[in-house]
């Protein structure tokens, strides 16, 4: 696996670990009615950032597969898959524990991002070049 696979395995470790553990201060630290609106937004996050975790896995082996327009097109879905993790999550995360973002609109934007990459990740499928390296 190239430079780029390698790198997209590292961060999606690295983000379903952060996810786990996310997840689980949501369950433990903010349990009570006084968290409610913060561990919903903590418990989403965490969601999201496992599913999407796991899906940049998943284009960092497809994109080894694929060749020509497909490979860049998952890659750019892999791209889209961390943005969209970084912002989603990250504005989610921050909103729960009471940070102040210094830009609005992130978390709609990081929806934006992992939408077009599942929909390009569909894309690449049928475009030439889809599993041309066997391995």
């Amino acid at each position: 696996m190239g430079g780029i696979g390698r790198l997209w395995v590292m961060l999606a470790g690295l983000g379903g670990a952060v996810a786990v553990g996310a997840g689980a201060y949501a369950n433990h630290a903010l349990a009570g009615a006084e968290h409610e609106q913060a561990r919903a937004w903590m418990t989403l996050a965490s969601q999201y950032q496992l599913w999407h975790a796991l899906a940049l896995v998943a284009a960092a082996v497809l994109a080894e597969r694929a060749a020509g327009v497909a490979r860049l097109v998952v890659r750019l879905s892999g791209w889209l898959f961390l943005a969209g993790s970084l912002l989603f999550c990250g504005t989610l995360y921050a909103l729960a524990l009471g940070i102040a973002l210094p830009m609005g609109n992130t978390a709609p934007a990081g929806g934006s991002s992992m939408i077009a990459g599942w929909a390009l990740l569909a894309l690449g499928a049928l475009v030439p070049g889809w599993t041309a390296k066997r391995r």
